[in-house]
């Protein structure tokens, strides 16, 4: 196993409190999160599909930390994906909030070969899926 990280970030004309409050609507990730579905299945945990059934793979996560409207942050506890996310939400003025979305990887040694595309594509998405979570706010 090998530890690797993912993050992204961006300035939204958003309040801080309305970017939370989308980005933690868990049926509502389809509206901005790239090809993803994601509900809660219980208190603190979260189940999320990406892809187009039946090609994709199910991410279930377990919120660790909860500080609205600022912080959440989840283990990944599937079998494919695995290690620890957050998402930090900082005001930058009334109208406005930075989003910093970051990823702690558990890679096994079979799909390190694999990192440097999964890695450009993990970013690529983030961006995109965190531009739609702005035209969303």
């Amino acid at each position: 196993m090998s530890i690797r990280y993912a993050a992204v970030s961006m300035d939204l004309a958003a309040p801080a409190e309305a970017a939370f409050a989308l980005i933690t609507d868990w049926p509502r990730h389809r509206e901005w999160m790239f090809m993803t579905d994601a509900r809660e299945t219980a208190p603190g945990q979260i189940a999320a599909y990406t892809g187009i059934r039946p090609f994709g793979f199910l991410d279930t996560m377990t919120i660790t930390r909860f500080e609205p409207p600022h912080v959440v942050e989840v283990d990944h506890t599937g079998a494919l994906v695995r290690g620890a996310g957050a998402v930090r939400v900082t005001p930058r003025g009334p109208a406005a909030c930075r989003v910093i979305w970051a990823e702690r990887l558990e890679v096994p040694w079979w799909a390190l070969p694999a990192w440097p595309l999964a890695h450009a594509a993990s970013v690529l998405l983030a961006r995109r899926s965190l531009r739609r979570l702005a035209s969303l706010l």
